[in-house]
């Protein structure tokens, strides 16, 4: 039974990231290094939130309960800062990036900033979910029984499906993150800030697992379509996309801006 629950948590919070993976990024070496780049630097944005809190830690001393759930919202906040703030740092690395090739070679067609937004935000899903979720995950391989002590019994479901919305919502994020910046559209890298935090501070509300998963998927959905529009998405394309009609659809054909 662990290794049901182990194996069918893991394709739930990890699938449709895989899947992406290798239906449109595993084919180009050049997508595979931006993914990992977008990886590393929410590494290193893990690094730099995990500095601050433990600093923070260390000054306050007195570890009482609610102190201690106070440190933890600070530490919740100020990742997600330090998270969008790197966000923000590798698309200015990106476009310079992209102008320098453009320069060194005018004549090469450069990734868009569309497809490089969506790439990124997928590094940053992939790194964050298993960052929040792989030592859960080898929980569930035992000893021991969820719930006997009255906890929900549900919670590496609950885990799973939680892991899934924020590592989609990073790939929403990305994509509408780095329009605003292209457009200078500043209100959307706000909006990207808050949703990130709204969805980051329900999972502070742990006895309500419920009503956590489907406030996260209304957003996950709500970003989903802004970002499916900003991307170059209309509902002509979607239904020809459906129908499988359309065969240059957003990620494979973009243009270069």
């Amino acid at each position: 039974m662990t290794a049901a629950v182990f194996f069918g948590c893991a394709f739930i919070a990890f699938g449709p990231a895989l899947a992406l993976y290798i239906f449109t990024i595993v084919t180009e070496p050049l997508r595979i290094i931006f993914l990992i780049i977008g990886a590393f630097f929410w590494l290193v944005s893990l690094l730099f939130s995990s500095l601050i809190w433990f600093t923070t830690a260390t000054l306050i001393g007195n570890k009482d309960e609610p102190r201690e759930k106070y440190l933890l919202i600070f530490g919740v906040l100020i990742s997600v800062l330090i998270q969008e703030m790197f966000r923000f740092a590798y698309y200015k690395l990106l476009k310079k990036a992209s102008e320098g090739l453009k320069t060194i070679n005018p004549y090469e067609k450069a990734p868009s900033m569309r497809l490089l937004a969506y790439v990124s935000g997928l590094g940053f899903g992939i790194m964050s979910g298993v960052f929040s979720f792989v030592n859960t995950l080898s929980d569930s391989l035992g000893p021991g029984t969820v719930g006997i002590h009255g906890d929900p019994p549900q919670f590496f479901l609950y885990s799973a499906f939680m892991t899934l919305v924020i590592t989609l919502l990073h790939v929403f994020w990305g994509i509408v993150f780095f329009d605003g910046c292209e457009k200078k559209k500043w209100y959307t890298l706000l909006v990207v800030l808050l949703s990130h935090l709204l969805v980051s501070a329900l999972t502070l509300i742990s006895p309500h697992y419920g009503l956590n998963l489907v406030l996260a998927y209304i957003i996950m959905v709500l970003m989903g379509v802004w970002a499916f529009f900003v991307s170059g998405g209309s509902c002509r394309s979607l239904k020809l996309c459906l129908l499988c009609q359309d065969k240059d659809f957003l990620l494979f054909n973009q243009r270069a801006r």
